[in-house]
């Protein structure tokens, strides 16, 4: 398998230190008795928003592998970046705002930030060399009263790098339901990696989300998944046929008491495991996939994943927890930038000896990302794979099976329809 280019763009080590000059000026010590925060910008990408924490000492250097923030690039973004912009904006820049405050409402009243000032990188042809690359690391001046009466004002602390991240890059070619083939994409270029075989067990013929009870002879099946979803499996084969990942639900999608949707407080599970090589035709569990739906004006389905530890305790570590809008679909990703800056924990591969070096905390970053259509869309799931997360074709298979778990948990979530009447055609 032969990866596509990805770079990692990554801002960390921020910090922000205040001079006592700084302090005095026009913004005033209240000013800073808030927490400070920033916004950084990269043009074609989404606003990202974080907190600076203050540095008092004048010694003090804030963590050098501490990661705020990050965006990953391809050779279309790079592209992009890189072609000049209008007459008021040729040139694209990596921007930073730093502010005072968070912004918000209190009591109603909007709170009015301040801002302290602004770094801006340029945006040069080295970004698209595809090396390792540190842009920028160290303190430097920010805002108005930089230079006021000779001594430095406010002044940030950042590090700012370019590392590449190869992704191997999947699409269903169909929706998950009717067992499709699974390929790897390399621009214009479809090779077949994996089939994929979805079963019901207590449901075969029956399609649980298909129209309303028509009372046929398949009452007593459709009726069943009127009232729960379970049975449902999703195996991935290789290329000769053999079965290197599986996912399965283990906690029935039932609708909670009082309501008609599968809530957080009995949310559905998913067990998603791999082959045991010391045991043909048995399965060891890799993760945990649990799902339910926030209900809103726009509800969401929430899918929570945790990875199995290989010990006998059965621990069980959270990596990802995420929002999809039921309606328009989105992004199910594992990102330990993004969400579990806190506490990383490294992701064993499933196939792998057992050594996890080169999946250590500091390594971090973009494991997976899986993107999926809404209720009733013909969803053909496209997921991406950082390499250095993938050893071997079981690996990258284990992440089909969870791709394909998320993909079929949108339609598990749909909200049950009611018990028809006998002779109605509608619901109750």
């Amino acid at each position: 398998m032969d990866p596509q280019a990805f770079i990692r763009l990554s801002i960390g080590s921020l910090g922000l230190r205040i001079p006592g000059s700084a302090l005095n000026s026009k913004a005033g010590i209240h000013a800073f008795s808030s927490p400070c925060s920033c916004e950084i910008r990269l043009r074609g990408f989404p606003v990202q928003t974080t907190s600076i924490p203050l540095v008092s000492s004048p010694d003090a250097t804030p963590d050098i592998h501490s990661i705020a923030s990050s965006f990953y690039l391809e050779d279309a973004d790079l592209k992009a970046l890189l072609t000049p912009g209008c007459f008021y904006n040729p040139h694209a820049y990596l921007e930073i705002t730093v502010f005072t405050g968070r912004k918000g409402k209190h009591c109603g009243v909007g709170i009015k930030r301040q801002q302290i000032g602004t770094f801006k990188l340029e945006v040069g042809p080295e970004w698209g060399e595809g090396k390792p690359l540190i842009l920028f690391n160290g303190w430097i001046g920010i805002g108005k009263n930089k230079h006021d009466n000779g001594k430095p004002g406010a002044e940030l602390h950042l590090r700012v790098k370019l590392d590449p991240d190869p992704r191997y890059v999947f699409q269903f070619e169909d929706v998950t339901m009717l067992s499709p083939q699974i390929v790897q994409l390399q621009g214009s270029i479809k090779q077949p990696i994996f089939s994929c075989k979805f079963s019901r067990d207590r449901v075969a013929k029956v399609d649980p989300l298909s129209g309303y009870w028509s009372g046929s002879a398949d009452n007593l099946d459709l009726e069943t998944e009127r009232r729960e979803r379970k049975g449902w499996k999703v195996k991935i084969h290789d290329l000769s046929g053999s079965a290197v990942a599986a996912a399965f639900i283990t906690t029935p999608f039932v609708p909670s008491t009082g309501c008609d949707w599968v809530a957080r407080s009995n949310p559905g599970a998913w067990l998603i495991v791999r082959p045991d090589v010391c045991r043909p035709e048995s399965w060891l569990p890799w993760g945990k996939l649990e799902v339910w739906r926030e209900r809103g004006i726009r509800d969401s389905v929430c899918c929570r994943f945790h990875l199995m530890s290989e010990a006998q305790d059965g621990a069980e570590v959270l990596m990802s927890e995420i929002l999809i809008n039921a309606e328009k679909g989105g992004e199910f990703f594992i990102d330990t930038d993004r969400q579990m800056r806190k506490a990383p924990t490294p992701i064993p591969s499933p196939q792998s000896s057992g050594d996890f070096s080169a999946l250590s905390p500091i390594a971090g970053g973009f494991v997976m990302s899986c993107r999926i259509q809404g209720e009733g869309k013909r969803s053909k799931p496209l997921v991406q794979l950082a390499m250095r997360h993938v050893t071997c074709v079981e690996d990258a298979a284990i992440f089909m099976a969870l791709a394909a778990a998320v993909d079929l948990s949108i339609e598990a979530c749909k909200p049950f329809r009611r018990k028809f009447r006998r002779g109605s055609r509608h619901s109750l």
